[in-house]
């Protein structure tokens, strides 16, 4: 017998039981569902990872739909406990979903939803922050402050890289790439070089057009350019940042030749999925080289780190907060809670999941579609005309 959850209950009578197993920012969400006669759960355990009996518990006898977290495991025996329960519904309040056996959920017939489209510029602007944090030595210069070190200025105290002028590289400049990529070109007046399978035409638009104005105003422009591999940006770039996506060829993209192939004072930036980096391999890169630095929002065994990174004073690491600006995580929690919504009405996909500013705009009704559904081919689902 699973033991019982804590939660808060919204709408007791509702029609349609929807659970979700943390609180997320915000009251859009919520309201969104009690409107649409939604009895909604929120579970309120003091625990940061439910265990899969925690989740079996919560989803009981019945229940229409789940959001949940990264966190957690969703395979084969959420799914069947849930399709138990005369669930169709489950959307992860993240853009990513390797947390999601897919191949369970269809077997159930359950919808997998995400929120993507609504990351781009957040998770842009912590990278972004990184690289500025790592150059300039940051994080240890706080440190030094706080403990009550500094007694007077020094002409070598925390001497860090300066960006203006230096070569960006960018792996993988899809939208959030891209997005890094502008900041740092005009931002700091940066060169780019970036590596992808397909042509960021839109990206070098851009940086050529940025070059142009600086000439014009009699400042020094900058430059692009298309890498033919990705050893070629690791070569070039003195800051260096991970926007691929996490798949069988990208894990461990970044190794212990890989890291050897950058430049001894270059600066590497993850925001994108921690076992992209073997972590074992950079400690010890970072152990050998104390001028090279590091800035980590994701880790390869989330929630630690492996043996000796927190210990290096070359490596800035925060606990995978890239989407966590409150008008992004305001608006993964709606994206989520329409995309069960959508799954339990019967409504159609929406045509296109990163085109998602009608689903969060608060003046108006929703689209009646459900935003993302990573599955809804494989489940046959309508595509909305709207």
């Amino acid at each position: 017998m699973a033991k019982p959850v804590s939660v808060e209950v919204w709408n007791p009578n509702g029609k349609y039981r929807v659970i979700s197993t943390k609180p997320m920012p915000g009251t859009r969400w919520i309201n969104l569902l009690i409107e649409q006669d939604c009895r909604v759960e929120i579970c309120t355990e003091k625990k940061t990872i439910l265990s899969v009996e925690d989740i079996i518990a919560l989803i009981g006898n019945k229940c229409d739909g789940v959001i949940g977290q990264l966190t957690e495991d969703w395979g084969d025996t959420l799914f069947a406990a849930l399709s138990r329960a005369g669930g169709k519904a489950f959307s992860n309040m993240a853009v990513g979903y390797n947390n999601v056996d897919v191949n369970a959920a269809n077997k159930y017939g359950v919808a997998v939803g995400n929120t993507p489209g609504v990351l781009t510029e957040t998770t842009a602007e912590l990278a972004a922050s990184l690289s500025l944090a790592a150059s300039r030595r940051i994080v240890e210069a706080d440190e030094f402050m706080r403990a009550g070190l500094y007694d007077g200025w020094l002409p070598h105290l925390f001497v860090g890289n300066l960006l203006k002028g230096q070569t960006v590289g960018v792996i993988g400049a899809g939208r959030i790439g891209s997005a890094y990529a502008r900041m740092m070109v005009e931002g700091f007046k940066m060169n780019l070089i970036y590596y992808d399978l397909y042509q960021a035409t839109r990206l070098e638009k851009f940086v050529t057009a940025y070059g142009e104005f600086l000439k014009s105003n009699g400042e020094q422009p900058v430059y692009w350019k298309r890498a033919s591999s990705m050893d070629e940006v690791l070569r070039e770039a003195d800051v260096i940042s991970l926007h691929p996506v996490l798949d069988k060829t990208t894990y461990h993209l970044i190794n212990k030749e890989s890291l050897a192939t950058m430049k001894k004072e270059a600066i590497l930036v993850n925001c994108s999925r921690g076992p992209v980096v073997d972590e074992v391999a950079l400690v010890e890169h970072l152990k050998q080289n104390p001028m090279f630095r590091v800035g980590l929002d994701v880790f390869e065994d989330e929630p630690f780190m492996k043996p000796g990174l927190a210990e290096m004073k070359n490596a800035v690491v925060v606990p995978h907060i890239a989407s966590a600006s409150k008008w992004t995580r305001e608006g993964m929690a709606t994206l989520a809670a329409l995309n069960v919504l959508g799954k339990i009405k019967g409504y159609p996909i929406w045509g296109d999941p990163n085109q998602v500013a009608p689903f969060l705009n608060e003046n108006a009704p929703p689209p009646a579609a459900c935003p993302s559904i990573v599955n809804a081919k494989a489940l046959g689902l309508p595509v909305s005309k709207l």
